[in-house]
């Protein structure tokens, strides 16, 4: 493991935002990035969390967008830790697979052709965190961005022992058959109104799925005008008030499952 300096690894745009959270008065914010491994592969996270903290802390699980582990998730892993929270981005690719311009959309199709391979990559991050000495085992949520937001929703359909699963502007895949009878975690959908990766029919198709299965606790919000990865900082696509009324409908749905 090697410790890093939290927010000092951070572009401008995401320590800007990251600082709209304030760290309590005793806290001490730490990060550090975290080799493990999948069937061999080596992998690379990043854990952040409050050392201060003398109880075991609910988990967060965070996915990445298809860029791999990088600003994004390292930042939302911070603001969580700021929260009170143990936050761990998973590494989804590999250690240093971390693609850019059309490689990053190439990388992320060979997941989306092997779903099971992608569900199985989430649950070795979701297991490492489960057994981290200062987490809470029975709270544990895992939340993804983009293509980390599809692969929150398909982790759930195992029937993961998350507390919650929630995606931000994801790609929603319906699926027939439909296994979400398997899914035991509570849904937070946040879409955005004109995203064309997921539009309307995407939406709908999902919710019906979703409908076969009563006992799914699930719920979708669209923000309007909206675009694709309105939440990534420094993105032409990025969308303040969405990004904001997100991570508001985040924080409270963490604080209701976790109560």
């Amino acid at each position: 493991m090697t410790i890093v300096s939290p927010s000092l690894d951070l572009s401008a745009a995401h320590r800007a935002l990251l600082e709209q959270v304030p760290i309590g008065e005793h806290s001490v914010i730490d990060a550090e990035t975290v080799g493990y491994e999948h069937e061999g592969l080596p992998l690379e996270g990043y854990l952040a969390r409050d050392v201060q903290a003398d109880e075991r802390r609910p988990g967060v699980l965070i996915l990445h967008d298809w860029h791999g582990v990088g600003d994004n998730v390292r930042m939302r892993a911070q603001m969580l830790a700021r929260r009170g929270y143990v936050a761990f981005a998973a590494d989804l690719y590999g250690a240093g697979v971390r693609p850019t311009g059309d490689a990053a959309p190439a990388e992320a199709a060979t997941y989306y052709r092997d779903l099971p391979l992608l569900r199985s990559r989430v649950a070795a991050g979701f297991s490492w965190l489960q057994q981290h000495p200062a987490v809470d085992p029975a709270r544990l949520a895992v939340i993804g961005y983009c293509f980390g937001g599809t692969a929150a929703l398909e982790f759930a359909r195992t029937g993961a022992p998350a507390r919650g699963a929630v995606s931000f502007h994801g790609g929603l895949i319906a699926h027939d058959p439909s296994d979400a009878g398997a899914i035991a975690a509570s849904l937070l959908i946040l879409t955005g109104g004109d995203d064309p990766v997921v539009p309307d029919e995407a939406v709908v198709a999902f919710e019906n799925e979703l409908r076969t299965a009563p006992h799914v606790d699930w719920q979708i919000t669209t923000y309007s005008g909206a675009p694709h990865a309105f939440t990534i900082p420094g993105d032409e696509r990025y969308r303040p008030l969405a990004d904001a009324r997100s991570w508001r409908a985040l924080v409270c749905f963490l604080d209701e499952i976790f109560a």
